[in-house]
Protein backbone atom coordinates (compact mmCIF):
# COMPACT_ATOMS: atom_id res chain seq x y z
CA UNK A 1 0.00 0.00 0.00
CA UNK A 2 1.71 3.40 -0.83
CA UNK A 3 -0.53 5.42 2.08
CA UNK A 4 -3.30 4.96 4.63
CA UNK A 5 -5.58 7.68 5.14
CA UNK A 6 -8.22 7.90 8.47
CA UNK A 7 -11.69 8.34 8.33
CA UNK A 8 -13.68 10.30 5.92
CA UNK A 9 -10.63 11.29 3.50
CA UNK A 10 -11.31 12.61 0.37
CA UNK A 11 -8.94 12.07 -2.24
CA UNK A 12 -10.38 14.02 -5.77
CA UNK A 13 -9.59 11.50 -9.26
CA UNK A 14 -6.17 13.46 -10.34
CA UNK A 15 -4.65 13.47 -6.91
CA UNK A 16 -1.52 11.30 -6.17
CA UNK A 17 -1.12 10.16 -2.64
CA UNK A 18 2.41 8.38 -2.07
CA UNK A 19 3.99 8.86 -5.08
CA UNK A 20 7.64 7.80 -4.64
CA UNK A 21 6.63 4.29 -2.72
CA UNK A 22 8.59 2.21 -4.08
CA UNK A 23 11.86 4.62 -4.22
CA UNK A 24 11.19 5.91 -0.68
CA UNK A 25 9.29 2.76 1.05
CA UNK A 26 7.30 4.23 3.70
CA UNK A 27 3.75 4.97 2.90
CA UNK A 28 2.16 8.14 3.40
CA UNK A 29 0.13 8.89 6.03
CA UNK A 30 -3.06 11.22 6.39
CA UNK A 31 -5.59 11.34 9.59
CA UNK A 32 -9.19 11.41 9.71
CA UNK A 33 -11.05 14.54 7.64
CA UNK A 34 -8.16 14.83 4.75
CA UNK A 35 -9.44 16.46 1.83
CA UNK A 36 -6.50 15.99 -0.90
CA UNK A 37 -7.72 18.26 -4.23
CA UNK A 38 -6.97 17.40 -7.58
CA UNK A 39 -3.10 17.74 -8.84
CA UNK A 40 -1.70 17.54 -5.60
CA UNK A 41 1.11 15.16 -5.25
CA UNK A 42 1.86 14.06 -1.96
CA UNK A 43 4.78 12.00 -1.82
CA UNK A 44 5.25 8.70 0.23
CA UNK A 45 6.81 9.25 3.81
CA UNK A 46 4.83 11.80 4.78
CA UNK A 47 2.56 11.47 7.84
CA UNK A 48 0.21 14.41 8.51
CA UNK A 49 -2.42 15.06 11.09
CA UNK A 50 -6.05 15.27 11.06
CA UNK A 51 -8.40 17.77 9.04
CA UNK A 52 -5.19 18.29 6.34
CA UNK A 53 -6.63 20.41 3.11
CA UNK A 54 -4.83 21.27 0.30
CA UNK A 55 -6.25 23.43 -2.89
CA UNK A 56 -5.33 22.46 -6.53
CA UNK A 57 -1.89 21.49 -7.37
CA UNK A 58 -0.17 21.59 -4.48
CA UNK A 59 3.23 19.54 -3.65
CA UNK A 60 4.07 18.23 -0.24
CA UNK A 61 7.24 16.21 -0.85
CA UNK A 62 9.00 12.84 1.37
CA UNK A 63 10.23 13.08 4.81
CA UNK A 64 7.46 16.06 5.88
CA UNK A 65 5.48 15.68 9.21
CA UNK A 66 2.48 18.00 9.70
CA UNK A 67 0.15 18.20 12.48
CA UNK A 68 -3.57 18.86 12.66
CA UNK A 69 -5.73 21.54 10.88
CA UNK A 70 -2.82 22.43 7.74
CA UNK A 71 -3.85 23.62 4.73
CA UNK A 72 -1.76 23.93 2.17
CA UNK A 73 -3.24 26.04 -0.45
CA UNK A 74 -3.27 25.95 -4.30
CA UNK A 75 0.43 25.66 -6.38
CA UNK A 76 1.60 25.57 -2.97
CA UNK A 77 5.17 23.55 -2.59
CA UNK A 78 6.45 22.02 0.43
CA UNK A 79 9.70 20.79 -0.80
CA UNK A 80 9.87 17.94 1.90
CA UNK A 81 12.22 17.20 5.09
CA UNK A 82 9.96 19.36 6.80
CA UNK A 83 8.00 20.18 10.29
CA UNK A 84 5.36 21.99 10.44
CA UNK A 85 2.77 22.12 13.21
CA UNK A 86 -1.27 22.64 13.87
CA UNK A 87 -3.65 25.19 13.09
CA UNK A 88 -1.11 26.09 9.68
CA UNK A 89 -2.62 28.06 6.73
CA UNK A 90 -0.23 27.86 4.07
CA UNK A 91 -2.42 30.31 1.30
CA UNK A 92 -1.64 29.71 -2.52
CA UNK A 93 1.87 29.73 -4.32
CA UNK A 94 3.69 29.68 -1.23
CA UNK A 95 7.33 28.01 -1.11
CA UNK A 96 8.93 26.22 1.79
CA UNK A 97 11.83 24.53 1.51
CA UNK A 98 13.61 21.55 2.66
CA UNK A 99 15.02 21.37 6.44
CA UNK A 100 12.43 24.45 7.41
CA UNK A 101 10.30 24.28 10.77
CA UNK A 102 7.00 25.78 11.00
CA UNK A 103 5.49 25.99 14.57
CA UNK A 104 1.77 26.39 15.19
CA UNK A 105 -1.03 28.66 14.59
CA UNK A 106 1.42 29.90 11.74
CA UNK A 107 -0.70 31.91 8.59
CA UNK A 108 1.75 32.23 5.04
CA UNK A 109 -0.18 34.53 2.49
CA UNK A 110 0.11 33.99 -0.83
CA UNK A 111 3.22 33.66 -2.88
CA UNK A 112 5.32 33.91 0.52
CA UNK A 113 8.60 32.10 0.15
CA UNK A 114 11.46 30.52 2.48
CA UNK A 115 14.09 30.01 1.34
CA UNK A 116 17.44 27.30 2.58
CA UNK A 117 20.17 28.26 -0.16
CA UNK A 118 22.37 31.21 0.93
CA UNK A 119 23.75 31.50 -2.84
CA UNK A 120 21.86 32.18 -6.26
CA UNK A 121 24.31 29.89 -7.86
CA UNK A 122 24.56 26.46 -6.78
CA UNK A 123 28.11 26.59 -4.53
CA UNK A 124 28.88 23.36 -1.94
CA UNK A 125 27.22 24.71 1.50
CA UNK A 126 24.94 23.15 3.64
CA UNK A 127 21.22 24.10 3.30
CA UNK A 128 19.19 25.85 6.24
CA UNK A 129 15.94 26.56 6.18
CA UNK A 130 14.15 29.02 8.09
CA UNK A 131 12.36 28.31 11.89
CA UNK A 132 8.88 30.39 12.11
CA UNK A 133 7.92 29.86 15.44
CA UNK A 134 4.32 29.71 17.36
CA UNK A 135 2.06 32.00 16.37
CA UNK A 136 3.80 33.64 13.14
CA UNK A 137 2.24 35.92 10.44
CA UNK A 138 4.04 35.86 7.20
CA UNK A 139 2.46 38.59 4.45
CA UNK A 140 1.59 37.86 0.92
CA UNK A 141 5.21 38.30 -1.48
CA UNK A 142 7.40 38.15 2.02
CA UNK A 143 10.96 36.16 1.49
CA UNK A 144 12.23 34.64 4.75
CA UNK A 145 15.94 33.90 3.97
CA UNK A 146 17.79 30.78 5.00
CA UNK A 147 18.98 30.04 8.42
CA UNK A 148 16.50 32.59 9.87
CA UNK A 149 14.36 32.58 12.68
CA UNK A 150 10.48 34.46 13.16
CA UNK A 151 10.34 34.92 16.84
CA UNK A 152 7.10 33.64 18.28
CA UNK A 153 3.94 35.70 17.76
CA UNK A 154 6.04 38.29 15.40
CA UNK A 155 4.51 39.51 11.95
CA UNK A 156 5.85 40.00 9.08
CA UNK A 157 4.63 42.54 6.60
CA UNK A 158 3.64 41.91 2.93
CA UNK A 159 6.32 42.48 0.47
CA UNK A 160 9.44 42.33 3.24
CA UNK A 161 12.40 40.43 2.81
CA UNK A 162 14.05 39.04 6.25
CA UNK A 163 17.67 39.07 5.82
CA UNK A 164 18.08 38.04 9.79
CA UNK A 165 16.46 36.92 12.74
CA UNK A 166 13.38 38.36 14.05
CA UNK A 167 12.58 38.72 18.18
CA UNK A 168 9.25 37.89 19.34
CA UNK A 169 6.38 39.86 18.96
CA UNK A 170 8.22 42.16 16.89
CA UNK A 171 7.04 43.36 12.98
CA UNK A 172 9.17 43.28 10.27
CA UNK A 173 8.33 45.61 7.35
CA UNK A 174 10.65 46.67 4.44
CA UNK A 175 13.40 45.00 2.07
CA UNK A 176 15.59 44.28 3.85
CA UNK A 177 13.56 43.76 6.67
CA UNK A 178 13.14 46.97 9.63
CA UNK A 179 12.45 45.40 13.19
CA UNK A 180 10.04 47.70 15.02
CA UNK A 181 7.65 47.10 17.87
CA UNK A 182 4.87 44.98 17.41
CA UNK A 183 1.64 46.93 17.37
CA UNK A 184 -1.55 46.34 19.82
CA UNK A 185 -3.78 45.82 17.21
CA UNK A 186 -1.64 42.75 16.08
CA UNK A 187 -0.47 41.29 19.25
CA UNK A 188 -3.29 38.86 18.87
CA UNK A 189 -3.00 35.46 18.34
CA UNK A 190 -4.43 33.69 14.88
CA UNK A 191 -7.31 32.14 14.52
CA UNK A 192 -7.14 29.44 12.00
Amino acid sequence: MTYSTGENAAIDDGATVGYGYDHFGEPARLGDDATVRAGTIVYADVTIGDGFTTGHNALVREATRMGDDVLVGTGSVIDGTTEIGSNVSIQSGVYVPTDTTVGSNVFFGPHAVLTNDPYPVRQDVDLEGPTIEDGVSVGANATILPGVTVGESAFVAAGAVVTEDVPPETLVVGAPGEHLPLPETLQAQNQI
